[in-house]
């Protein structure tokens, strides 16, 4: 994969609407149907629903050039500015970490390393249970969520609060409403989950480069912490907000590359499966090096809309420590959750244009949307049931890792010795244990629901590509369709 192709191009082929064409069908790129009067369909095609291209226009590669080029120079001159400054604060001993001596530590070290690896061996297998039983894991999520939401309720009426028990009772009968009002979509949503994760099975090497970019996070958070502890309780609150800021834009950059490098990679298995099949295959390489380079700048631009938003709400938390203003910081806190979740739900589709085709960000969220659109589909990708599935493994796959943890402390007492916990040790373990879990498990899921959310993009957009390169899928996702949505094409 040269440089000059290293983004699939799409060039769906758009049928008419006329009555050459019914309105439920589609030409592949390759496969034109002639207009000679003829039957030229097999009893295979008429029995599976197709789909039409649509009038949808098709998006073309954007050149190799360096994108939000200032926000790209802005996180890097910031990064270099918070290094220096941590190192000095460190170097000077007023980060306020402290040192306890990495040998009272090595009992915690050796547990968190082993319950990882038993995190990342358990995650894998979630992908080989997912995709043999998508629609089982798409119905256990919905059930999972409801119960979850059921169990909140009944927390809430055991405490003897009144506003609890309501509000509790309120989500609970919304849940059960809304599991009702989808459990029709389930099909489409389980042939989406097994889609994307053939697709990242085909470039297992996703994974590796999702663990890696998050050990940077981890090494990043403990340094951050490190170096301004004592900053974040001695600094006024402009000083507090600036290094929050820093904190979550770096984090969300390291998050975002992850997304966009994702796109990329499923998008060419999507046109090209040739180019991205492999562990470390070169629709892998080709969408890492862009994601860093030529997309970078628009991976800063929209992790720091973020970030501000998250500073700004962690300022709000804070305020609602004082008596006097609990009732307007909870207020502000509230708007800027609702803030916060529009901004990140345009990035998740904006990353995926960034990825399959190398926009811009502004650009990239505008056409995405506008695809959509034109489609009918704002209800599709406000459907969340994969990402409950994905909620539902992270969670499962923690509580396991978690009585893992567990059994490691009862096995060696002294384990955790140099922490001089008081209570349950076994207890600490496996809340620590279950924490790894999670987040290990987290990681890869959100690989594979940034692999899901490129799939309906590229479903959307190209269903003729689909249908050459992988009809065996494209069958399933197609059927699906029908049984969900009759009255939408694509």
């Amino acid at each position: 994969m040269n440089s000059d192709y290293s983004i699939p191009i799409v060039q769906g082929t758009a049928v008419p609407v006329d009555n050459q064409y019914s309105k439920n069908s589609y030409t592949p790129a390759a496969t034109m149907i002639p207009n000679d009067g003829e039957d030229h369909f097999n009893d295979d095609q008429l029995s599976t629903p197709v789909l039409a291209a649509g009038n949808v226009q098709q998006q073309q590669q954007q050149p190799n050039q360096f994108r939000d080029v200032f926000w790209a120079a802005a996180f890097v001159l910031h990064l270099g500015a918070m290094i220096f400054v941590i190192s000095m604060n460190i170097a000077n001993g007023d980060g306020g970490g402290g040192d306890g001596g990495v040998s009272a530590y090595k009992g915690l070290f050796f547990l968190v390393g082993m319950t990882a690896i038993v995190s990342i061996g358990l995650s894998s297998a979630t992908i080989g249970l997912m995709m043999r039983y998508p629609t089982e894991m798409v119905k256990l999520g919905l059930l999972f969520s409801t119960v979850l939401v059921g169990l909140m309720a009944v927390m809430g009426i055991m405490t003897g609060d009144v506003i609890s028990s309501v509000m509790g009772i309120f989500f609970f009968a919304i849940t059960v409403c809304y599991v009702k009002a989808v459990w029709s979509r389930i099909p489409f949503a389980a042939a989406n989950l097994n889609t994307a994760l053939t697709a990242v099975k085909s470039n297992i090497g996703l994974a590796f480069v999702a663990y890696c970019i998050m050990a940077v996070a981890f090494a990043w958070s403990g340094f951050w912490f490190m170096g301004m502890a004592s900053s974040l309780s001695s600094s006024n609150s402009g000083i507090v907000f600036l290094l929050l800021v820093s904190y979550y834009w770096t984090h969300q950059v390291l998050s975002n590359t992850v997304h966009v490098t994702t796109a990329g990679t499923v998008g060419t298995w999507w046109f090209v499966p040739g180019e991205a099949n492999g562990c470390w295959s070169s629709a892998l390489r080709d969408s890492f090096c862009r994601a860093t380079s030529y997309s970078f700048g628009s991976i800063c631009l929209g992790s720091l809309l973020v970030a501000v938003v998250q500073a700004l709400r962690m300022m709000a938390h804070q305020a609602r420590q004082n008596d006097d203003m609990q009732l307007l910081a909870c207020l502000i806190e509230c708007f800027l959750a609702c803030i916060q979740d529009i901004i990140e739900y345009f990035n998740k589709w904006a990353y995926v244009y960034v990825g399959l085709y190398g926009f811009g960000y502004i650009e990239a969220g505008k056409n995405v949307i506008q695809l959509f659109q034109q489609r009918g589909w704002t209800v599709i990708i406000s459907d969340d049931l994969t990402d409950r599935v994905l909620m539902m493994m992270s969670i499962c796959v923690g509580i396991v890792t978690g009585f893992v943890g567990m059994v490691i402390a009862l096995a060696d007492e002294n384990l955790l010795g140099g922490l001089d916990l008081e209570g349950n040790v076994a207890l600490v373990a496996f809340f620590i244990s279950f924490i790894v879990g999670l987040v290990f498990c987290s990681i890869l899921m959100s690989v594979v629901g940034s692999a899901v959310n490129t799939v309906i993009v590229c479903f959307a957009e190209s269903p003729a590509e689909f249908e050459a390169n992988h009809p065996g899928l494209s069958r399933e996702m197609r059927t699906a369709w029908v049984q969900a949505w009759p009255e939408l094409t694509i």
